[in-house]
């Protein structure tokens, strides 16, 4: 069922929409705050921040601080508003991060703070039975952890080609998958509840754009190295999709002085090179490890052992060769490299900044290249953040959205 608007409500609503919009990211960047501030902030007349101040508290978005107002001044007491929070019983989104080995679930509040998280390794299961087991286990994991919180709903994200508007996988080579409805999926598995879906590198630009470091902004590229390997470009605060929502696909990106072979029938693209699957099975292969998987190498080079050290310089150098074309191409002011050892041990990080400011030939700052602001919660912050994004862009119609598909399911 559709709504039907006539012109100038029409008009009155996108205004009503926008202020909305620029008063929710104002308090989430500069909360807690007054409203005078707000005005002067987002450069709102002080009635067109009361007005919407007010309604974002009346939908549960925002609350007043009184016990923050200044006792005993002069003249009218400037009572702070900042984000409803879920800690405090505001409301909460869960984020689902589906991987190939294994899924992680969380709670986040509106600045993408996690309340609860968990990991639900699942490699023994097939790709039929995967989403209904991620449904059934989130599911579970949601009634322990919301606690009479408001639940806005689900945001889901996977690697491979998604389409977010649709709901579905278009592509996961690992998986086996194709136009795979993850959307329905999960939320009938969830009795109704709301689920947005995006692709994991796309959802990581997001959440830097969102919550992050304020020159993802203004453009950055993504690059996700896993057990799939992509990314994701963002400019002006709006990370891009492409048609039929296909852009990140870099995969088959070559890898200068590589010569690994790819099924693809070419030697040295990106992820037969680095991905997460290539660097547990050279692990085996050179004895670091007794099975092929990431997080076991990373360990072993922790606890001091040198050859799992070597081979994760090894991986790193490779993805900054990548990084410098990415920078080369396209010259953003940030580079967000979302892989595992980089994000828990900052020499990896340099390793990967060394190889791209050797390689490129318009980058010459290494401090535009960084991991994601989240750290080890990247995942589950982004997952998260494929909720919370739209509304922070449109707060209004996105709550609308979001209970009318409650309602319904």
């Amino acid at each position: 069922m559709t709504s039907t608007h006539h012109g100038p409500r029409m008009a009155g609503d996108g205004r009503r929409e926008a202020n909305a919009a620029t008063v929710l990211r104002t308090v989430l960047d500069h909360g807690p705050v007054s409203r005078g501030a707000v005005a002067r902030l987002s450069g709102l007349s002080p009635a067109a921040v009361s007005r919407q101040a007010t309604d974002l508290s009346r939908l549960g978005l925002l609350r007043d601080l009184p016990e923050s107002a200044g006792a005993g001044g002069v003249g009218r007491p400037r009572i702070p508003v900042d984000l409803h929070v879920g800690a405090i019983g505001g409301p909460v989104a869960a984020g689902v991060h589906l991987g190939v080995p294994g899924s992680t679930f969380a709670l986040v509040d509106l600045r993408g703070r996690v309340l609860a998280r968990r990991h639900f390794p699942h490699e023994a299961l097939g790709p039929e039975r995967l989403s209904e087991a991620v449904g059934t286990e989130l599911r579970a994991f949601l009634g322990r952890h919301v606690a009479g919180r408001p639940l806005l709903g689900v945001g889901a994200a996977i690697g491979g080609w998604v389409d977010p508007a649709a709901g579905i996988v278009v592509r996961h080579d690992a998986l086996g998958w194709c136009r795979r409805p993850l959307a329905a999926e999960l939320s009938r598995a969830l009795g109704g509840t709301a689920v947005r879906l995006d692709n994991h590198a796309r959802a990581i630009a997001q959440s830097e754009i969102l919550f992050g470091r304020p020159a993802a902004r203004r453009s950055l590229v993504h690059l996700f190295v896993g057990n799939v390997v992509d990314a994701a470009i963002g400019l002006a605060g709006v990370v891009h999709q492409g048609p039929g929502a296909a852009a990140g696909d870099v995969a088959h990106l070559p890898v200068p002085d590589s010569t690994v072979p790819c099924p693809c029938g070419r030697s040295g693209c990106l992820e037969a090179t680095a991905s997460n699957t290539a660097l547990a099975l050279t692990a085996v292969r050179r004895g670091i490890v007794p099975e092929a998987e990431t997080s076991l190498v990373v360990d072993a080079a922790a606890a001091g052992d040198r050859r799992a050290d070597r081979l994760l310089r090894e991986r790193a150098r490779a993805v900054g060769r990548a990084v410098a074309l990415l920078l080369d191409v396209l010259n953003p002011d940030l580079v967000l490299v979302t892989e595992q050892a980089s994000v828990l041990e900052p020499d990896y990080l340099e390793e990967i900044r060394g190889a791209a400011i050797d390689h490129s030939h318009v980058c010459d700052d290494p401090e535009r290249i960084v991991s994601p602001h989240a750290g080890p919660a990247t995942l589950p912050v982004a997952a998260g953040t494929v909720l919370l994004n739209p509304l922070f862009r449109r707060p209004i119609e996105t709550l609308e959205e979001l209970r009318s598909a409650k309602a319904a399911g």
